[in-house]
């Protein structure tokens, strides 16, 4: 596995704006989110985990996890939570190895909202943080969540801090929510990236 990139930034911050830029430069993307979602599809082990240990009602008619239930179960449960972090994290963790090791490009980036929070920055050699303003954060992510303002800042409240993440991370983008402006920084370190991949 050659060097592994983390992608992070709070809701709204444009980590999805930068992580396709990085794609469209050939870059292998590893998604955490989209890892998350897959782990939990029927017939993954991390599934019948899930089943065996909170009982049918988490699975809908079609054997899909019934999302909503177990949100709202571990919302009343707050223990229920790290029952559940113990089945999903592990199997989150081995799948996102399992994937970056298949990454064919110079790097790969790995993306993870939580990248510190979870420790997955434990998987990467370096850590791009995609940093906004949180007036911008919240105007990009209500705009296009239909989320109301309350909600957004409930979220960003919840997420480490940005001066937490801002000391935490190797290299620091500022968005300022114009798209060239972002990607003219991205073009910077991808060349500092493909130079390290080298070495």
């Amino acid at each position: 596995m050659g060097l592994v990139l983390g992608l992070t930034g709070g809701i709204g911050s444009g980590k999805s704006a930068a992580s396709h830029w990085f794609e469209q430069q050939g870059i292998g993307i590893v998604d955490a989110d989209i890892v998350a979602r897959e782990i939990v599809q029927p017939g993954q082990p991390a599934l019948q985990q899930i089943q065996h240990a909170f009982g049918d009602w988490v699975l809908l008619d079609n054997g899909e996890l019934d999302r909503r239930a177990l949100r709202e179960h571990i919302f009343q449960q707050p223990q229920a939570r790290k029952a559940l972090e113990q089945i999903t994290h592990p199997a989150i963790r081995a799948s996102i190895i399992e994937q970056l090791q298949q990454a064919d490009s110079p790097y790969a980036i790995l993306v993870s909202p939580l990248l510190f929070e979870t420790n997955q920055h434990k998987l990467t050699a370096r850590t791009l943080l995609i940093d906004a303003s949180e007036d911008i954060q919240i105007q990009r992510a209500s705009q296009r969540d239909g989320q109301s303002i309350e909600q957004i800042k409930q979220i960003i409240a919840a997420q480490m801090s940005r001066a937490d993440k801002q000391k935490r991370a190797d290299d620091i983008v500022i968005n300022d929510g114009h798209l060239e402006h972002l990607y003219q920084q991205l073009e910077k370190l991808h060349q500092q990236y493909l130079q390290q991949s080298l070495s």
